[in-house]
C-alpha cells in the first residue's frame, strides 16, 4: 500500500515538473518573439525597456497577459512616426506576430509600418480587436480576413489603403467597429452593410466614397457615423433613432432633413455642413435632450427663427452660418460666454453682428435653388410673378422682332462670306453638384484637392472677348509655343490673373453637348501636381452651329519647365538635390492622381521633361495630359515619345496596364534627366544610360557620383542616389510588366527624400539652399 502511495506522489511531483518547465519554455518562446518584434520595429523607443529579463506579463503595460500566455499587444509611437527602414518586412513581423497563438488584441499604431495590410494575420484565429492606424499600409483590406469571425473592432485610419471596402466585411458576426478615416478608399458602399446588426461604429471620414448611403434604418445599434469629406449623395440617408454622432459634412447631399430627425433624441454631435442641402431647417434640433454640437453651415437652408426659440442649455457649438435663413437670432443663443460658440453670419437674420444680408438676398436665393416661399407670401409673389410675365411678354416680342431680323441678315451675309463664326460659353457644371452619369460615378477629389486647398478661383465659363483682351487679340507678343494639342498664348485677365490659354481647332463638327462630358471632366481635375483649368470657351460656327475652335483657360506656372532647371546649359539656376526629390515626387503624385482618383483614368499621357513646369515654390506641374477633348476631338493620336511599351492591346484591362506602365517608362525618362542634370534625346540613349545607372548601382559610390549631375554630386547622400538610380533603372525596363507600380515608385522615392532630409538634418550643407 506504502508503496503506491510513493508511486503516485512521484507523478503528481513529476507531472508539476513537466507542467513547470512547459510553462518556463513557452514564457521563454514568448520572450524571444516579443524581443525579435523589437528588433524588427528597429529598436523603437517606446521599447527600450524590453529585454531577456523582462516579465511580460507582469509588469509591462503595453502586453497583457491570461493564464501566462500573451493575449494583448499594445504598441503606440510617436504621432507622425516616419517610415521604418527599406529593409524593414512586413511579411516577417507579421510572421513573427503569429508565433503567439493567442493574440486576441493587437495594436499597432504610428510604428512606420509599411507595406500591403498582411492578410496572414487571419492566422490568428482568436483576433477580436484589430488597431494598426497612422502606418503606411497600402493596397486593400485583404480576402483572408473573411476568416476572423471573433473580429470585433478594425481600426485602419490614417494609412494609404484604396480600392473598394469588400463586401463580405458585412458576413463578420461580431464586428462593431469598423473605422479606415484618412485612406483613399472609393467606390459606393456595399449594400449588404445594413445588414451588419452588431455595428456600433462606421467611421469612413476623408476618403473617396460616393454614391447613396445604404439603408441602415435596421441598424439599431449604430451609434457612431462618420462621412466627412466624401462624395456621398445626394439623398439623406436612413438611419436608425439611436444616433449619438452623425457627421455628413462635406459630400455632395442636395436633399432636405427627414422629419425623422428631430426624434433622435440620443443625437449630440450633428454635423451637416458644406453639403448642398435644401428646405427648412426644423428648430427643434436645438432642443434635442442631448445635442451639444450642431453645424449646419455653407448649406441652402431656409426658414425663420424666433427670439423664443427653445435651446439644449448643454449646447456648447452651433454654427447656422452661410444659409437662408430670416427672423432674430433665439435668445438661447444670445450669450458672452467664452464656453459657447455661437455662429451665424451670411443668413438674413435681423441683427446687425456677423455680417447679415438683406432680407431680399434668402427670397431670391431659396426659389433659385427651387424651395417655395411661404403661402402668406405667395399672394405678393404671384403679383410679381404677373408683372414679370408681362414685361417678359413685351421684350418676347420686340426679341421676336429683331431675331426675324437677324435671319435676314445672316441669309444676306452668307452669300458674302462662308461661315462666320461667334462665341458662345456653356456651363461646365451645376452649382448644386457634378450633373453628368461620368462624374456621379467617379471617385471624388479629397478635400485637399478641392479648389479653395489650391488657392485656384472655382471653374467657369469665358467669352471669346474676355480671352481677346487678355491675349490683345491673340497677338503674337502673347505666343508661347505650339504643340499636338494646340497652340498656347499668355493671358492677364481683368483681375490681374495670369493664365495659360490652349486654342484647339476641331476638325469634326460637333455641338457643344458632344464636349459638355469632357469639360465637365477637365473642370473637376485639380491636384496640386497637376495645372489644372480653370474654364473655358467654345466657338462655333454659325450656320450649323457645330464647335470651330475650343479654348481652355489653365492657371499659368512662372518658374518654366524643369528642363530649364535642370539641363538648361545657359542658365546659372540648378535645383538642389532635394528639390530635384521633391519634384520627382510631384511628378509621380500627379500621375498616381491621373491613374487612381479619377474615373475614368488618364493613361498615356507622353509625359516629357518640358511638360513639367515649376511654380513660385518649385512645386511640380504636370501641364500636358492625355484628357479625351484633347485626344479624340482634335482628331490626332497620342504618340508615345519615346516610350515603348509595344504590345496590343488586349481589352479594357490590359490597356489600363499597359497605358500605366508606359506613363511609368516616360517618368523613367525625366528621373534619368533629373539624375544626370543633361537633355536625353533617343530612345537608344536612354538604353545606353539605363545600363550605366544599372553597372554604377552594383559597383561602388564614386561609380554612383560619375553618374549625377556635377551641380549636386557634394550635396546628395549617397543612399538617397542609390535609391532614385534604382527607381529610375526599374522604371525603364524593356518589359511593362516587370516596371514597378506607380505607387511602389512613390514610395521609394519618398523613401528617398526622408534618408537626405535626416541627413541634412545631421549635416547642413551650403550648397542645399536655394536655387541660384
Amino acid at each position: 500500500m506504502e508503496k503506491v502511495v510513493h508511486h503516485t506522489v512521484l507523478l503528481v511531483v513529476v507531472t508539476i515538473f513537466l507542467l513547470i518547465c512547459h510553462s518556463e519554455q513557452l514564457q521563454s518562446s514568448q520572450t524571444l518573439t516579443l524581443l525579435r518584434i523589437k528588433k524588427l520595429l528597429n529598436f523603437p523607443a517606446i521599447l527600450s525597456d524590453w529585454n531577456s529579463k523582462t516579465d511580460f506579463c507582469n509588469s509591462e503595460p503595453t502586453v497583457v497577459c491570461y493564464e501566462g500566455n500573451i493575449t494583448q499587444v499594445h504598441l503606440i509611437g510617436e504621432k507622425g512616426a516616419p517610415l521604418l527602414p527599406r529593409n524593414f518586412s512586413i511579411d516577417s513581423f507579421v510572421t513573427t506576430l503569429v508565433r503567439l497563438p493567442d493574440l486576441k488584441v493587437v495594436t499597432f499604431v504610428s510604428l512606420g509600418l509599411w507595406g500591403p495590410l498582411p492578410g496572414k494575420l487571419a492566422r490568428l484565429p482568436s483576433l477580436e480587436i484589430v488597431n494598426m492606424s497612422s502606418n503606411f499600409l497600402y493596397g486593400g483590406i485583404p480576402q483572408e480576413f473573411s476568416s476572423l469571425t471573433s473580429l470585433q473592432t478594425l481600426i485602419l485610419d490614417d494609412n494609404m489603403l484604396a480600392g473598394r471596402l469588400p463586401d463580405w466585411l458585412s458576413s463578420l458576426p461580431l464586428l462593431t467597429v469598423l473605422s479606415v478615416k484618412k485612406n483613399s478608399f472609393n467606390g459606393s458602399l456595399p449594400a449588404s452593410f445594413a445588414y451588419l446588426e452588431n455595428l456600433r461604429v462606421l467611421a469612413l471620414s476623408h476618403n473617396h466614397f460616393y454614391g447613396d448611403v445604404p439603408d441602415f434604418s435596421r441598424l439599431t445599434n449604430l451609434q457612431v457615423l462618420e462621412l466627412e469629406d466624401n462624395g456621398f449623395g445626394p439623398k439623406f440617408p436612413r438611419l436608425g433613432n439611436k444616433l449619438v454622432t452623425l457627421v455628413l459634412s462635406k459630400n455632395r447631399f442636395r436633399s432636405g432633413i427627414p422629419s425623422e430627425l428631430i426624434s433622435y433624441y440620443q443625437l449630440e454631435w450633428l454635423d451637416l455642413s458644406f453639403n448642398s442641402f435644401v428646405g427648412p431647417f426644423p428648430p427643434a434640433l436645438l432642443a434635442l435632450p442631448s445635442i451639444t454640437y450642431l453645424n449646419i453651415a455653407g448649406n441652402k437652408f431656409t426658414g425663420m427663427l424666433f427670439s423664443n426659440q427653445s435651446c439644449n442649455p448643454d449646447l456648447k457649438f452651433v454654427d447656422l452660418s452661410s444659409n437662408l435663413m430670416t427672423g432674430s437670432v433665439p435668445d438661447c443663443l444670445r450669450s458672452d460666454s467664452t464656453e459657447k460658440v455661437v455662429l451665424y453670419a451670411k443668413n438674413c437674420l435681423s441683427t446687425s453682428k456677423q455680417n447679415q444680408h438683406p432680407l431680399q438676398f434668402c427670397r431670391n436665393e431659396a426659389l433659385a435653388v427651387g424651395i417655395l416661399p411661404d403661402k402668406k407670401k405667395q399672394k405678393e409673389t404671384s403679383k410679381t410673378v404677373l408683372a414679370l410675365g408681362i414685361i417678359g411678354g413685351i421684350f418676347g416680342g420686340v426679341a421676336l422682332v429683331g431675331l426675324i431680323f437677324l435671319i435676314y441678315r445672316r441669309m444676306h451675309y452668307k452669300a458674302i462670306k462662308k461661315s462666320p463664326t461667334r462665341s458662345i460659353t456653356e456651363n461646365a457644371s451645376t452649382a448644386t453638384g457634378y450633373t453628368s452619369k461620368l462624374l456621379s460615378d467617379a471617385r471624388y477629389i479629397s478635400q485637399t484637392m478641392k479648389t479653395g486647398a489650391l488657392g485656384l478661383p472655382g471653374y467657369r465659363t469665358f467669352s471669346l472677348e474676355e480671352l481677346e483682351e487678355a491675349t490683345n487679340n491673340f497677338n503674337t507678343s502673347a505666343f508661347m509655343g505650339e504643340g499636338s494639342h494646340g497652340q498656347m498664348y499668355r493671358g492677364l485677365l481683368k483681375d490681374g490673373t495670369y493664365v495659360a490659354i490652349r486654342c484647339l481647332k476641331m476638325k469634326r463638327r460637333h455641338g457643344t453637348q458632344n464636349f459638355m462630358h469632357h469639360i465637365e471632366l477637365i473642370s473637376k481635375l485639380r491636384h496640386r501636381n497637376l495645372v489644372s483649368a480653370l474654364g473655358h470657351c467654345f466657338e462655333c460656327y454659325l450656320d450649323d452651329s457645330s464647335v470651330s475652335r475650343i479654348f481652355l483657360v489653365f492657371e499659368y506656372v512662372p518658374n518654366g519647365t524643369l528642363r530649364s532647371w535642370i539641363s538648361d546649359e545657359h542658365s546659372k539656376r540648378s535645383l538642389t538635390w532635394s528639390q530635384r526629390i521633391a519634384v520627382s515626387i510631384g511628378i509621380a503624385k500627379g500621375i498616381q492622381f491621373l491613374h487612381t482618383w479619377i474615373v475614368p483614368a488618364v493613361y498615356r499621357n507622353n509625359l516629357k521633361i518640358t511638360d513639367i513646369l515649376l511654380d513660385y515654390n518649385f512645386v511640380a506641374k504636370i501641364s500636358s495630359y492625355n484628357l479625351p477633348l484633347l485626344a479624340n476631338n482634335t482628331g490626332k493620336k497620342v504618340s508615345q515619345g519615346i516610350s515603348s511599351s509595344g504590345s496590343k492591346d488586349h481589352g479594357i484591362n490590359a490597356r489600363m496596364k499597359e497605358g500605366e506602365r508606359s506613363d511609368v517608362y516616360d517618368f523613367g525618362v525625366i528621373l534619368l534627366e533629373i539624375i544626370k542634370g543633361g537633355p536625353v534625346k533617343s530612345e537608344k540613349q536612354v538604353d545606353a544610360l539605363r545600363d550605366q545607372i544599372q553597372l554604377a548601382i552594383t559597383t561602388n559610390r564614386e561609380a554612383r557620383r560619375s553618374m549625377v549631375d556635377p551641380a549636386v554630386n557634394r550635396s546628395c547622400l549617397d543612399q538617397s542616389l542609390k535609391t532614385m538610380m534604382e527607381v529610375c533603372v526599374k522604371c525603364l525596363l524593356k518589359n511593362p510588366e516587370e516596371r514597378p507600380s506607380i505607387e511602389d515608385v512613390l514610395w521609394n522615392l519618398q523613401y528617398a527624400a526622408q534618408v537626405q532630409d535626416a541627413w541634412r538634418g545631421e549635416s547642413q550643407t551650403s550648397s542645399e539652399g536655394s536655387p541660384v
